[in-house]
């Protein structure tokens, strides 16, 4: 045998066993998919749900500016206190409401206290009760508007009879009288507020869950033998989770609004307790003379509820594959 078949045999010719033919160039007809389309498909589809909601949150640019705001937000309440030496209960009687200067970044207000430390620690004291109070009026009107949604017959229709009837309760003015008595404890505050702030989410719930009861998931549940109490836990309110989240983002802006409108009146935090509430109050009566006191404390109420309200509207297009983001959220 000469050296060119030998030469052929050895590349790979039909004539050896072991020889496997080379591979077939790709189609290039019209309704060809490119040779990585295949595999960007395979990946989208085994793209698990957080990464999704993630990247549809990450197209709505505002969303994300909102979530950017926040962030910066709650760093200045966790850590803005570091970068000073005054405490918000120290008091300075050789500055009695002096304007921003080195010694005082955001100035001082009456009785001689910072103001950026002020602003810093009531900053807290609206996020811990906002946040508390919107978890706690999440999980009490979910389990409560779904379980209604569930039992049906008397619970259902007693329990919206009660829902009802608090909704026309004028619980604003129940608020101001409890919360003045009480003394303004924030922590009596937090639980006034989740009394009165679970019905109308728990109304929206329970709409809801009056089709989840008939799901195939829920009447199979039921033939298995699983009890009414974990049905409600484990299949009606974990498939409600994009309206509870929405509504827990939104229900943080409710409740500051709530507090700082309580605060301001003389209802809410009392001093010597701070919060944007009562530093609003502090600055309402000198907004001519002595402008920062109103100011900075409006300035980060402005900032937390619209950062709150743009992560909700992120949130809720996020979670809802209807929506313009959604809807592209699988594309690039």
């Amino acid at each position: 045998m000469s050296s060119d078949a030998t030469t052929d045999v050895s590349a790979g010719s039909p004539g050896r066993p072991d020889a496997r033919p080379p591979h077939p160039a790709p189609l290039a007809g019209p309704g060809a998919q490119p040779p990585h389309a295949a595999d960007s498909v395979r990946a989208h589809t085994h793209l698990g749900l957080g990464r999704l909601y993630l990247r549809r949150f990450s197209r709505n640019r505002l969303a994300v500016a909102g979530a950017v705001i926040l962030a910066l937000l709650v760093l200045f309440a966790a850590l803005g206190g570091r970068l000073t030496d005054h405490a918000y209960t120290d008091a300075d009687f050789a500055a009695l409401t002096q304007p921003p200067s080195g010694v005082h970044w955001f100035g001082t207000n009456q009785g001689g206290n910072d103001v950026y430390a002020c602003a810093v620690h009531g900053l807290q004291r609206s996020l811990t009760i906002a946040v508390s109070v919107s978890v706690l009026t999440i999980v009490l009107a979910a389990v409560i508007g779904s379980g209604a949604a569930y039992f049906g017959g008397r619970t259902e229709r007693a329990t919206l009879a009660v829902i009802h009837f608090l909704l026309i309760v004028p619980s604003f003015l129940i608020l101001a009288l409890v919360s003045h008595r009480l003394a303004g404890d924030w922590r009596v505050l937090i639980v006034v507020l989740t009394v009165f702030g679970w019905m109308s989410t728990a109304r929206v719930i329970w709409s809801v869950s009056t089709s989840l009861r008939e799901r195939d998931y829920v009447k199979a549940a039921e033939f298995m033998g699983v009890g009414p109490l974990r049905i409600v836990l484990r299949h009606i309110i974990p498939n409600l989770g994009s309206l509870l989240i929405v509504n827990l983002t939104l229900g943080v802006v409710a409740t500051v609004l709530s507090e700082t409108a309580l605060s301001f009146l003389g209802f809410g935090v009392q001093t010597p307790d701070v919060s944007l509430g009562t530093m609003l109050a502090d600055g309402a009566t000198t907004v001519t003379s002595a402008p920062w006191l109103f100011a900075f404390p409006a300035g980060l109420l402005v900032l937390l509820t619209v950062s709150m309200t743009l992560i909700g509207d992120g949130l809720r297009d996020a979670l809802d594959p209807t929506s313009a983001t959604g809807s592209a959220g699988g594309r690039r």
